[in-house]
């Protein structure tokens, strides 16, 4: 069986929550955000999960409900392929890793298996969650071909016009090999317009070497939504209510 680990990212402050709590703490239902997170990628076969944490760390630690996890330090917010960077010493074997984000409650294992299995199937090296979205102002685009074959990711701000017209967002998530996302996150560079490590170069990276990198696109985007203020936090706790509702 190939051993799948997932990195979360929970290292940022949420300004926009207007609280003092790290954003992935806040709760819906008695959960953390980033619990909802840790559940879905365990569903989806995750044995080993790391948080990467940084504002107000010690609260992340004591607040979430799962204590089989593992925690690194991002001291510095360079962007996400630093985040990961910093739990390289956690990607080692072989096998794949899913990445996520701690502030995405909607995400189920469900949705998780079938990037999963679509990773496998395809012989993919890596394998982006996308969406398609009405309004994708903000969010890296996926990149195709006429044929619709995954040519790159791009971020809004690095996006010429062109670009920008793509309805197909990223969402941040993804399955890597490991091996190859070990390698490829040192050859990140800081050569774009925040002057961050991106995570999303590392697709561009493992193409240029002749392997598989593309997008699994979802019908639906809930599954993705973030949660970056109050307002977002409020409709995630209606869906995750009505979802609760309906399995019951």
């Amino acid at each position: 069986m190939e051993q799948l680990k997932a990195i979360i990212l929970a290292a940022g402050k949420g300004t926009r929550m207007k609280s003092e709590l790290p954003k992935v703490v806040h709760r819906i239902d008695g959960q953390c955000l980033v619990d909802y997170v840790i559940d879905a990628a365990k569903g989806a076969g995750a044995k080993d999960i790391c948080l990467v944490v940084g504002y107000k760390h010690e609260v992340v630690e004591a607040e979430i409900s799962h204590q089989d996890v593992q925690y690194v330090l991002q001291t510095e917010q360079l962007g996400t392929g630093h985040a990961v960077k910093c739990a390289g010493d956690f990607l080692t074997g072989e096998g794949e890793t899913l990445i996520l984000f701690g502030d995405t409650p909607l995400i189920t294992a469900g949705t998780l298996k079938r990037l999963k299995e679509y990773h496998r199937e395809k012989g993919n090296t890596v394998t982006v969650l996308s969406a398609m979205v009405d309004d994708p102002t903000g969010y890296g685009r996926i990149i195709r071909d006429e044929n619709g074959n995954f040519i790159k990711s791009v971020e809004h701000k690095d996006a010429n016009e062109a670009e920008l017209a793509s309805h197909e967002i990223n969402s941040g998530m993804y399955i890597f090999d490991t091996k190859e996302l070990r390698q490829a996150l040192d050859l990140l560079t800081t050569d774009n317009a925040q002057g961050e490590y991106y995570l999303p170069d590392t697709l561009t990276i493992i193409k240029n070497k002749g392997l598989k990198a593309d997008a699994f696109a979802l019908e639906n985007a809930e599954d993705i939504t973030g949660v970056n203020d109050q307002q977002q936090l409020a409709e995630a706790a209606k869906i995750i209510d009505e979802r609760k509702k309906t399995h019951s």
